[in-house]
């Protein structure tokens, strides 16, 4: 499942039907499941799509108006050299947690690969303006995870989402971001990055035609895609109105676990958090407690996450300032050279360091994780 293939059988009339106005998620699933394919589907009678519940007379009137309306090959062809496959909701490799529920994209656009391990899914979300605390804590989380074999999904956003990613990549393992725009373009921008490293070892996805913006009513449907990826969602620094909440929101729907960091009473970054977890949602503080709120699955890899928790938290614990002890490799050495006690901007330690921005990015999550560094607002950087 993890091997390169080429796009899905037949994409061309999924394309079409998904393109077609009127068609959401649930709509193309009624559709699908009445005529048995897109392509049945496309050659329908308004009368014959009337018959679909939910699906009047005026939607059943556009439907069949607009079915032609995507440019399909040239679709196609823009993905090919952009590296994008397209697959569809019957192709095998489509994420498994993503199909079971009720409104899964049926068409899904993927920059990188996805891997049957995926099945493994931890989302990691929260406020975009997050606390120095929430940014550690969604690293920790992920790192941890990440080494134990879990993937970790997430939007790309600023904040808690980057540091989400980036905790998963320090750690080599496998981090999904899905994109509230078409994966021709990159949000935000200045991620690009990001996107770049997550692409090469994990996946960048999106149910968006290629071109499509990063409008704002695009985001509510992301959010449910990055529930769907997941066996649980973990919410961190999430303010009363934060996006986070609609994706804590659609795993609830989904009935897969919600879980939240605990963060400052005072603060209004922690408002939505806190205030599910007054509503239910699973206090976590350690790894251990979201093994145990994934049940069973979770009792089973609770041994081997926790051997994971107690290498990492060995790290930690390491005298600070001593890197001969921690052993730290060639960029984190670098990285942990060119800083002092007084922050600098991150862009000076990229010169000072001579390493491409990605690295430096993954050394100073690692020297966090170790208890050598702290990330200040700003992207300011200091020896702890």
């Amino acid at each position: 499942m993890s091997q390169r293939q080429g796009n899905s059988p037949d994409i061309e009339y999924w394309l079409k039907l998904a393109g077609a106005e009127g068609v959401g998620a649930v709509t193309f699933g009624k559709l699908l499941n009445y005529f048995g394919s897109p392509e049945r589907a496309l050659g329908a009678p308004v009368s014959e799509l009337m018959k679909i519940e939910g699906v009047g007379q005026r939607t059943a009137e556009r439907i069949a108006s607009s079915r032609d309306k995507m440019k399909v090959e040239a679709e196609i062809e823009l993905a090919g050299k952009l590296g994008v496959l397209i697959i569809n909701l019957r192709d095998p490799r489509y994420p498994v947690l993503l199909k079971q529920i009720y409104d899964p994209p049926a068409v899904l656009y993927v920059k990188g690969t996805l891997a049957e391990s995926d099945a493994l899914g931890i989302a990691i979300v929260g406020s975009r303006r997050c606390s120095l605390y929430g940014s550690e804590q969604a690293s920790r989380f992920a790192h941890i995870l990440a080494s134990a074999g879990f993937t970790i999904c997430s939007g790309m956003a600023y904040g808690i989402d980057t540091a989400a990613h980036q905790g998963a990549l320090a750690a080599n393992g496998r981090t999904i971001a899905v994109q509230g725009c078409g994966l021709a373009n990159v949000f935000p921008p200045e991620n690009k990055r990001l996107f770049e490293r997550i692409a090469e070892s994990g996946a960048c996805v999106s149910e968006y035609p290629l071109g499509y913006e990063p409008l704002a009513e695009n985001f509510p449907p992301r959010n449910r895609i990055i529930a769907g990826l997941s066996l649980g969602t973990i919410v961190i620094d999430a303010g009363g109105n934060s996006g986070a909440l609609i994706t804590a929101k659609s795993a609830l729907e989904y009935n897969r676990e919600v879980m939240a960091v605990p963060g400052k009473i005072d603060s209004p970054t922690c408002r939505g958090s806190n205030r599910l977890i007054k509503e239910g949602a699973r206090l976590v503080d350690s790894v251990e407690d979201v093994m145990e709120a994934l049940g069973h699955i979770g009792s089973r890899l609770n041994r081997h996450v926790s051997s994971t928790a107690d290498s990492v938290a060995a790290k930690m614990e390491t005298p600070l300032f001593d890197a001969g002890k921690l052993n730290l490799n060639g960029n984190e050495k670098s990285v942990f050279d060119c800083l002092q006690s007084e922050p600098v901007h991150i862009e000076q330690v990229i010169s000072d360091a001579s390493l491409p921005a990605g690295s430096v990015s993954s050394a100073i999550v690692s020297l966090q994780l170790k208890g050598l560094v702290r990330q200040l607002p700003g992207n300011m950087i200091s020896r702890k």
